[in-house]
């Protein structure tokens, strides 16, 4: 289950009347507070309050709280002010701590395409992520930098606890989600092919939801003034949490920890502090990791990670959900004996812009089967444009992550509206004698 949503309340927001678009956009999230809690020090290892998760979920409803125009400025800046006075603690860990809750790590990995151990750190349930430096940092510098991160709380992105280092080596450690898996196992059952847990449509729209906007969080929505830059976007670091599918983003932050965002022309007061014991360190190698289909053309050509190639990688996260396929395939071709590759970013082309026929067919033909025919067409085609907006060629035409966040929005909500005219209507029967 994700934590419960909290709001911090100011004497202007109770006092005011009437609504405005930018006191909502800082206030607004899914449940309506039934109190006022009272302000207090929280610690790191503290659940983090997501009153600061500007639209995490517009579908779902909205606060309650509206402010007249002319206390907007003012309330904006006291919730600002209040959020900069609560105490940030990630934790720096002892390497000897790491080793002895992961056995030495010996201990079996949580997956087997990533180096990760799940354990018990200072009481707390964590998963572990050994991450090599790009560009190493000192204790103090990291820890600096870690308190910039840690800052930033939304309920669909998982929150960073701390880290380790030891020589090359850094060991984020997070919080781990109960009941969930990741979104690549959950549209691809290793057991059964033809068995998804995703098999409604309301279920991928929720999953589509969450992922926008806490990407749409991580680009534009933190308030630190930094472009952060998540740069691990696939379909194997989204966790799918049961029964309500909300998605949670995993690995927020180990970009800009690892060293693999440059962390030159940041504003940020934290960030200017090490800026200049960064820029005496040796020059950041020409080497880059990265999954194959999700890699944007200028990323595989300079190596440097740009919101712009999240945003890339994010519409194919979104393809893979209309059609429950991987990015990338090989297929052996019984007539030229070879293999043949294949994309899904082609496959959603053919289905909605080349080719003849009408749309309608070949979106049917397209999306994932397993969800037996049953989607609104129309939401289909939108939805499978935008995404093919986000993966165009030329990063300039991408859209920002906000507008692909307000679109999916209304997919939502207009695939609400569908799922509740289908569903059957509430009937009793009585077999008793009238």
């Amino acid at each position: 289950m994700l934590p419960p949503f909290t709001m911090c309340k100011t004497k202007m927001a109770t006092n005011a009347a009437s609504p405005t678009r930018s006191q909502q956009q800082a206030t607004q999230s899914p449940r309506t507070p039934s109190s006022r809690p009272s302000p207090r020090p929280t610690s790191f290892s503290d659940n983090p309050s997501t009153s600061y998760s500007s639209n995490s979920a517009p579908y779902s409803g909205s606060t309650g709280y509206r402010l007249s125009s002319d206390t907007t400025i003012s309330s904006f800046s006291s919730l600002t002010s209040l959020r900069d006075t609560l105490p940030e603690n990630p934790h720096i860990y002892d390497f000897s701590e790491i080793c002895a809750a992961t056995n030495n790590f010996l201990a079996k990995r949580h997956s087997s395409s990533t180096p990760c151990w799940r354990c018990t750190l200072r009481g707390a349930d964590v998963i572990v992520f050994q991450r090599k430096f790009r560009r190493k940092l000192q204790t103090p510098q990291l820890q600096q930098l870690l308190s910039v991160v840690c800052r930033s709380h939304h309920v669909s992105i998982i929150k960073l606890l701390g880290a380790s280092v030891s020589g090359d080596h850094i060991y984020l450690v997070y919080d781990f989600v109960n009941n969930g898996a990741t979104l690549s196992d959950c549209l691809r059952n290793k057991n059964n092919v033809h068995f998804t847990v995703l098999s409604t449509w309301m279920s991928r729209m929720q999953v589509a939801t969450d992922l926008a906007h806490g990407l749409d969080y991580i680009h534009n929505k933190t308030g630190l003034n930094i472009n952060f830059v998540h740069n691990h976007i696939k379909s194997s670091s989204i966790i799918v949490t049961e029964p309500s599918f909300n998605a949670r983003v995993c690995h927020f932050g180990a970009a800009q920890l690892c060293g693999e965002i440059e962390l030159d022309n940041q504003k940020l007061g934290e960030i200017s502090e090490i800026e200049e014991k960064l820029t005496s360190s040796p020059a950041r190698s020409k080497q880059f990791e990265g999954v194959r289909g999700y890699m944007a053309p200028e990323f595989q050509a300079s190596g440097v990670a740009t919101q712009k190639s999240d945003i890339y990688a994010f519409g194919v996260v979104m393809l893979e959900l209309l059609s429950g396929e991987e990015p990338l395939k090989f297929k052996f071709d019984e007539k030229t004996r070879t293999f043949v590759r294949t994309s899904v970013i082609d496959a959603a082309r053919a289905a909605v812009v080349d080719g003849e026929g009408s749309v309608e067919g070949k979106l049917r033909r397209w999306v994932d089967r397993r969800l037996k025919d049953s989607f609104p067409v129309d939401v289909a085609e939108k939805w499978t444009r935008v995404a093919l907006e986000c993966v165009h060629v030329d990063p300039d035409k991408r859209p920002n992550m906000g507008r692909v966040a307000g679109k999916i929005s209304k997919f939502y909500l207009t695939s609400r509206i569908w799922s509740d005219s289908i569903k059957m209507p509430d009937m009793t029967v009585s077999l008793g004698p009238r």
